[in-house]
C-alpha cells in the first residue's frame, strides 16, 4: 500500500489517540455500525483532503466501514498528527500522504497521490482538491459523482466556479449544515483557536486586548471564549450586519487601521486575503501576537511583514517567530500564519466533531444514492440528516427535548385559528 507518513512506528500511539477521540464520537460510532452491515458506498473510490487528525481518522474509518476505498492527505501542512497518520496506515489499512511540517512541494505531491487513486467522490477542506481535478487533471472529473466541502474558504471557490459555469460536478456544502456551522465554527474554533494561543504563548488573556477579525461564527466563537477568559474584545468587519450585531453583543468595533493600535493579540478569522496588512504593523504596539483561525495563511500578509523587518527571531518559542522592526518594535506571528488551533494544539474536541463528520458521511451517502438527479452546482445539505445528527447528539447527551401536540402540530399548519 503506497503512503507517505513521518513514521510508522508512531503508530501505537496514534492508535490509543483515535480510540480516545472515537469514545467521544457516539453519532459518527452509531453510523460506522450501520455502515459496516449496509455498504452503502461499496466500490466508492474516496479521495479526501482534510485535516489528518483522530477525529479524522475516525471520519475515514467510517467511510471504509462503509465500503469505500478512501485515501487521505492534509489540508494543511501543519496540521497532520504524525503518530494518527502512522496508525491509518498500520492498523487500519488506509493510505496515507501527509507529513507534519512539509513544505509547498510534498503538500502539492501529497494531492497529487490523492488524486492518483481516480476518485469518483472527494471530500475537501478549502476545494484543493476540486481547484486541482479542474486546474490540472480535467479528465478525472467524468468519474466524480460528487464532493464535499466543510470550510467557508472552500465554499466561496466552488460557488464561484458555479457562477462562472466551470464546476464539473455537484458538491455539497457540508460547511452550510446547522450542525457543523454552529457548533463546529462556533464553539469548536472558539475553544480551539485560544488553546492554541495559550500552548504557544502561555499568554495570559485576562486583561488583554485581543482583536477579532471576522465575526463569522467562528469569529463570534473566538470572541465570546476571549471575554470568558477577562479579555477585552474588539471586532473588526467589512460587513455592517455582523459589525451591528457584534455591537449588540458587547464588543467593541471599529476598523482595523484604528485597532491595530490597542490590541495585544490579533486573530483572523475571515477567509480572506491580507486582513492584516504592512499599513497595520507599522501601527502595533512592541510585542503584539498576530495569528490566523480563518483558513489559509493568505490572511495575513507575511510578505509586508518581511519587508518590514530588519531582524527575524525564528522559534523563539515552538511555533512563535519574531520580527524585529527598525524602530525596535518586535511582532510575533504564530504557526506561520496558518491555522493556529492545528498548528500548536489538536484542533476541535471530538465531540463538536463527532456532529460536521457526521454531516461528512450521511452526504457521502448522500451523493451515492442520487448523484444521477444532481446538477453540476453547490447543494445544501439535506435538511432531515441535520434533525437526524441534531436528535441523536441530544439523545447521547440524555438531553430530552418536547415534542407538539395533535393541536399545536393543527395550529401551525392551518389558517382559520386566529389570534
Amino acid at each position: 500500500m503506497k503512503h507517505d507518513v513521518k513514521n510508522l512506528k508512531l503508530a501505537p500511539e496514534g492508535k490509543r489517540r483515535i480510540e480516545w477521540a472515537d469514545a467521544d464520537m457516539p453519532v459518527l460510532k452509531l453510523i460506522k455500525e450501520r455502515f459496516e452491515k449496509e455498504k452503502p458506498l461499496d466500490g466508492i473510490r474516496l479521495s479526501a483532503c482534510l485535516h489528518v487528525t483522530a477525529e479524522t481518522a475516525n471520519l475515514a474509518r467510517t467511510l471504509k466501514a462503509g465500503g469505500a476505498k478512501v485515501v487521505l492527505c492534509a489540508s494543511n501542512p501543519l496540521s497532520t498528527q504524525d503518530d494518527v497518520a502512522a496508525s491509518l496506515v498500520k492498523d487500519f489499512g488506509i493510505p496515507v500522504f501527509a507529513i507534519c511540517g512539509e513544505d509547498n512541494k510534498t503538500y502539492y505531491k501529497h494531492l497529487e497521490a490523492t488524486l492518483d487513486h481516480k476518485p469518483n467522490v472527494t471530500i475537501d477542506d478549502g476545494a484543493d482538491l476540486v481547484s486541482t481535478i479542474h486546474s490540472s487533471h480535467p479528465t478525472l472529473a467524468k468519474d466524480v459523482i460528487g464532493s464535499m466541502e466543510e470550510t467557508t474558504t472552500g465554499l466561496v471557490r466552488l460557488r464561484a466556479m458555479e457562477r462562472d459555469g466551470v464546476l464539473k460536478f455537484p458538491v455539497i456544502a457540508v460547511n452550510d449544515a446547522a450542525t457543523k456551522y454552529l457548533f463546529d465554527n462556533r464553539y469548536g474554533t472558539g475553544q480551539s483557536t485560544l488553546d492554541g494561543v495559550i500552548r504557544a504563548t502561555n499568554m495570559l488573556l485576562a486583561g488583554k486586548t485581543v482583536v477579532i477579525a471576522g465575526y463569522g461564527w467562528c469569529g463570534r466563537g473566538v470572541a465570546m471564549r476571549a471575554r470568558g477568559m477577562g479579555a477585552k474584545v474588539v471586532v473588526t468587519e467589512i460587513n455592517p450586519i455582523r459589525a451591528l450585531e457584534a455591537t449588540m453583543d458587547g464588543y467593541w468595533v471599529m476598523p482595523m487601521d484604528e485597532a491595530a493600535k490597542v490590541g495585544t493579540l490579533f486573530c483572523t478569522l475571515t477567509g480572506d486575503i491580507h486582513v492584516i496588512r504592512k499599513e497595520h504593523f507599522k501601527l502595533m504596539k512592541d510585542g503584539a501576537v498576530v495569528c490566523n483561525s480563518g483558513h489559509f495563511n493568505v490572511e495575513i500578509d507575511i510578505n509586508g511583514l518581511n519587508e518590514l523587518t530588519v531582524e527575524k527571531r525564528p522559534g523563539v518559542r515552538k511555533f512563535v517567530d519574531g520580527f524585529v522592526m527598525k524602530d525596535g518594535r518586535t511582532i510575533y506571528l504564530l504557526g506561520e500564519g496558518r491555522l493556529i488551533n492545528l498548528a500548536s494544539a489538536e484542533g476541535h474536541p471530538a465531540c463538536v466533531m463527532d456532529m460536521s463528520f457526521s454531516v461528512q458521511a450521511l452526504a457521502t451517502e448522500h451523493i451515492r444514492e442520487n448523484h444521477d438527479t444532481l446538477e453540476n452546482r453547490v447543494y445544501d445539505v439535506p435538511h432531515e440528516i441535520d434533525e437526524w445528527i441534531a436528535t441523536l447528539k441530544l439523545k447521547s447527551m440524555g438531553i430530552s427535548i418536547d415534542s407538539l401536540t395533535k393541536e399545536q402540530k393543527k395550529y401551525l399548519t392551518s389558517w382559520e385559528t386566529g389570534t
